[in-house]
C-alpha cells in the first residue's frame, strides 16, 4: 500500500497563499473588461493586483508534484485510484452539475432545459468558470506514476536538463511559436516535476530564481499596462499559466515558502495547517459566495472608495465566508466528500 502523504508545513503554507490568490482573481475578474469603462487607476488597480496573483494555479499543481512524485513504495492501481483519482473526479462532477443547475437557473428565463445545455457542453466548455482548472488538472493524476520511477532512474543531472527544456518551451509558448510539445500536457506536467525538484531539492542558485520571480513580477506589472494601452483593451499576455514569467514566480514564491514558513509564530502555524485542510473545498465552492457580489456589478467595489482597498477586503471576505461553508460540508457526513 502506498504511504501517507507526507506532510510539510510550507505546503500548507502554499496552499492558503494559492487559494487567496485564486479567490482574489475571481473577485477582481469583472473589473479586467472594463478598460476605458471604469477609471483608469480603478482599472489598474484591478489588473495589477491581478498581475500579481497568476501563480496560483501554477503552485497548485506544483505542489501535487511535490507530493506525489516523492512516492517510492510499489504501485497500486486500485488504492492510487480510489484515494488519489477518484478523491478528485467525484467532486469535481458533483460541481459541476451543482453549477450547472445554479448557471441554468440564475437567468431571467431559467429551466431545467437550460441545465441540460450546460451540461451537454460541459465536454468542451466548464459548468462554471473556474472548473477549467479540473480539466487540466485531472490528467496529470495519470501521468504521476508514470513520472515517479522516470525520477528515479534519470539521474540530478538529467532532470536539471529536463527542468532547463521545459522552462524553454514555456518561453516557446509564450512567444506563440509554434511546436507539437505545445500542449497543455506537456505544460502542466512540467510544473509536477518542477514542485518535486524544489521540495526535494534547495537549487544551487537559488537567488537567481527569486530575482527572476521579481523582474517577472515588474514585467507582468508594466507589461500588463502598456499591453492594454497598445490593444485599447484589456490584454492577458502577461498573465499565461503557461508562460515563462508564471514559472519563475511560482519558483520563486515555493522558495520563499519553503526557506521563511518555519519561522512563523506556532499559534499562526496552527491556524494555517488547520486552514490548509479545506483548500481545495475553498477553490470549489467561493464562486457560489461570488455571485451576490458579480450581481451588483460594480456598485460593491466603490463602497470601499477604490479598488486597491476594494479587491483586498472583498477577497478576504470571500475567502472567509467560503471557509466556514467548507468546513460546514466538511462536517456532515453525507456533504463530506464535495469537499475533500
Amino acid at each position: 500500500m502506498s504511504q501517507p502523504l507526507r506532510h510539510v508545513f510550507y505546503i500548507d503554507v502554499l496552499r492558503c497563499l494559492a487559494a487567496l490568490a485564486v479567490v482574489a482573481i475571481h473577485v477582481l475578474g469583472p473589473l479586467r473588461e472594463l478598460y476605458n469603462t471604469i477609471p483608469l487607476h480603478q482599472w489598474l488597480a484591478a489588473v495589477e493586483i491581478n498581475a500579481l496573483t497568476r501563480w496560483a494555479v501554477p503552485v497548485f499543481i506544483m505542489i501535487s508534484g511535490a507530493l506525489l512524485l516523492q512516492e517510492q513504495r510499489p504501485f497500486h492501481l486500485h488504492h492510487y485510484l480510489t484515494r488519489r483519482v477518484v478523491k478528485v473526479v467525484i467532486p469535481f462532477l458533483a460541481w459541476s452539475v451543482i453549477y450547472a443547475l445554479i448557471g441554468g437557473y440564475s437567468e431571467q428565463n431559467g429551466s431545467f432545459a437550460s441545465v441540460i445545455t450546460i451540461i451537454q457542453n460541459a465536454n468542451s466548455k466548464p459548468t462554471w468558470y473556474h472548473l477549467w482548472f479540473f480539466y487540466d488538472f485531472i490528467p496529470l493524476y495519470f501521468v504521476i506514476p508514470f513520472l515517479v520511477p522516470l525520477i528515479h532512474k534519470l539521474g540530478h543531472e538529467r532532470i536539471k536538463l529536463l527542468l532547463v527544456g521545459w522552462f524553454l518551451l514555456t518561453l516557446i509558448n509564450w512567444l506563440n511559436i509554434e511546436t507539437p510539445l505545445r500542449v497543455n500536457i506537456v505544460l502542466y506536467s512540467g510544473y509536477l516535476f518542477f514542485g518535486w525538484y524544489l521540495a526535494e531539492h534547495t537549487p544551487t542558485h537559488k537567488r537567481w530564481l527569486i530575482w527572476g520571480g521579481l523582474l517577472a513580477i515588474i514585467a507582468n506589472l508594466l507589461g500588463s499596462w502598456y499591453w492594454s494601452t497598445l490593444k485599447d483593451s484589456y490584454s492577458s499576455f502577461f498573465m499565461g499559466y503557461k508562460t515563462l514569467n508564471t514559472v519563475l514566480i511560482a519558483g520563486m514564491i515555493f522558495i520563499l515558502c519553503k526557506q521563511y514558513s518555519e519561522q512563523l509564530p506556532s499559534t499562526y502555524k496552527a491556524v494555517i495547517a488547520h486552514v490548509a485542510r479545506y483548500s481545495l473545498g475553498i477553490y470549489l465552492l467561493h464562486p457560489i459566495i461570488l455571485i451576490p457580489i458579480r450581481d451588483l456589478n460594480n456598485g460593491v467595489y466603490d463602497w470601499f472608495g477604490h479598488n486597491v482597498l476594494a479587491i483586498p477586503l472583498l477577497t478576504c471576505i470571500v475567502f472567509i465566508l467560503s471557509y466556514y461553508a467548507t468546513r460546514l460540508l466538511a462536517a456532515w457526513k453525507v456533504t463530506r466528500w464535495l469537499v475533500p
